[in-house]
C-alpha cells in the first residue's frame, strides 16, 4: 500500500506538533549553521578528508530521528547532520571528528562520518550505499532474540543506494522477518553525479515496495511539516507491528556531492521545480504563517546558534590532535569488552577480558 503525506493540515491544532516543529526547526537551523561553518572551514584549508552536507535535507533528516524514542536504533547518513543532532549528537563531536580533534569520539584517527554510540542506538556509518540496513537489522534482531517489543529502527538512504545489493538483501529479509525498520530515502535526484533516470525504470522508487511486501510512504522532501507527520506515522506502524516501511521523499541536493565536488553536471532546471525549494526558509514561511513561532524568536535562534556554532568550532581548533606517540592504536574503543553481555568469556575458553581471539 502506498500512503500520500501532504500538508500535516490534521496535526495542525495540536499543541504538542507545534512544539515538535520549533524544536525540529532550530535542529535544522543548527545543521544549516555548523555545516556551512565547516564548509569554509575546509575551503580554508583547515579539514582534511571530504565534508558532506546536508542542505536542503535538513527536513527529512530532522523528522526522521525526532519521531524516534530513547531505545530506539538510528543509523544515519553523510548528510543526516541535522537528524544526528536531534537524536541527541553533540555538537561538539562533530566539529571534532571533521577537525580531528583527540578528544572527539573517533579520537581524531577516522573520517568524518563513521562516528555513532552504539550503546545508545546510534550507529556508526559503514558506508552510504546501503550497507546499515542489514546492521539495523540484526540490532532489531538483538532486541527481538531478548524479548525487547516496541523498538524501532531507522535507516537512512539515498536513491543511489537502492540500486546495490545491499538493498535489496536488507529489505528482503527485513520484510521476511517483520522487522520493525522504517527506510527511509531520500531522492535527491543524483547518485553523486548519476541522475536518477540512470538508476532506475520505475516511475517512483515507493514502487519498489511492494515487490518486496512492505508498506511505502511519499512524502515531499522540503516540507517540514509534511515530513515529521509522515515519518510519525511510519515509525508508529513499525513499531505496532506493521513490519518495515518504506519513506520516499522527493528533494534536491543543493549542493555538490560533496564540497570537492562543484555539481556542475546537475541540471539547473530541477532547481526550479517544487522538489529544488530550500527546506530551511520553508520551514520558517510555514510556521510564521501558522503561528507557531515570531519574526523576533526566529531572528534570536538563528543569533544564539551562530554564537554556539562560532565558540564550538573555536574551541575544537584549540584541542590537541592525534599524536601516535600516545596512541595504542587498537582497533576497539575499549580493551575491557565492556559493551560485551555478561559470560562472553566461555566463547573462548582460557581468554582473558580483552584478549582478541
Amino acid at each position: 500500500m502506498l500512503r500520500e503525506t501532504g500538508s500535516a493540515q490534521a496535526a495542525l491544532a495540536d499543541a504538542s506538533f507545534q512544539e515538535l516543529c520549533r524544536r525540529a526547526y532550530r535542529f535544522m537551523l543548527l545543521a544549516r549553521l555548523a555545516e556551512d561553518k565547516l564548509a569554509s572551514l575546509y575551503r580554508a584549508g583547515k579539514i582534511h578528508g571530504g565534508v558532506f552536507l546536508g542542505r536542503g535535507q535538513e527536513a527529512l533528516s530532522v523528522a526522521g530521528a525526532m519521531a524516534l524514542r530513547p531505545g530506539d536504533i538510528y543509523a544515519p547518513l553523510i548528510r543526516d547532520a541535522a537528524g544526528r543532532l536531534a537524536f541527541g549528537e553533540p555538537l561538539i563531536d562533530l566539529f571534532r571528528t571533521y577537525l580531528g580533534s583527540r578528544l572527539g569520539p573517533m579520537r581524531g584517527r577516522d573520517g568524518n562520518v563513521h562516528r555513532g554510540d552504539p550503546r545508545r542506538g546510534y550507529l556508526a556509518m559503514i558506508s552510504h550505499l546501503g550497507a546499515m540496513i542489514a546492521v539495523v537489522n540484526g540490532a532489531l534482531f538483538a532486541r527481538r532474540y531478548r524479548g525487547q517489543t516496541g523498538v524501532v529502527g531507522l535507516a537512512s538512504l539515498g536513491d543511489g543506494g537502492t540500486s546495490t545489493g545491499a538493498f535489496h538483501e536488507g529489505i528482503n529479509q527485513a520484510a521476511v522477518e517483520r522487522l520493525p525498520l522504517v527506510l527511509v530515502i531520500a531522492n535527491n535526484q543524483y547518485a553523486y553525479s548519476t541522475p536518477t533516470s540512470r538508476q532506475f525504470a520505475c516511475k517512483d522508487l515507493a514502487d519498489k515496495a511492494p515487490g518486496y511486501g512492505v508498506e511505502a510512504h511519499r512524502v515531499d522532501g522540503t516540507d517540514l511539516l509534511a515530513c515529521l507527520t509522515c515519518l510519525h506515522e511510519a515509525v508508529s506502524r513499525a513499531r505496532a507491528g506493521g513490519g518495515p516501511q518504506l519513506v520516499v521523499a522527493q528533494l534536491l541536493r543543493l549542493s555538490g556531492h560533496g564540497e570537492h565536488d562543484d555539481g556542475a553536471y546537475m541540471d539547473p532546471r530541477l532547481r526550479e521545480l517544487p522538489l529544488g525549494r530550500d527546506c530551511l526558509p520553508l520551514a520558517e514561511k510555514q510556521l510564521l504563517q501558522r503561528g507557531y513561532v515570531t519574526t523576533e524568536e526566529l531572528h534570536r535562534w538563528r543569533s544564539e546558534a551562530q554564537q554556539t556554532v562560532e565558540s564550538t568550532a573555536a574551541r575544537v581548533q584549540q584541542e590537541p590532535a592525534p599524536d601516535p606517540l600516545l596512541e595504542d592504536w587498537c582497533a576497539l574503543s575499549c580493551r575491557d569488552m565492556a559493551e560485551a553481555p555478561h559470560g562472553w568469556e566461555s566463547l573462548a575458553p582460557g581468554a582473558k577480558p580483552g584478549a582478541l581471539v
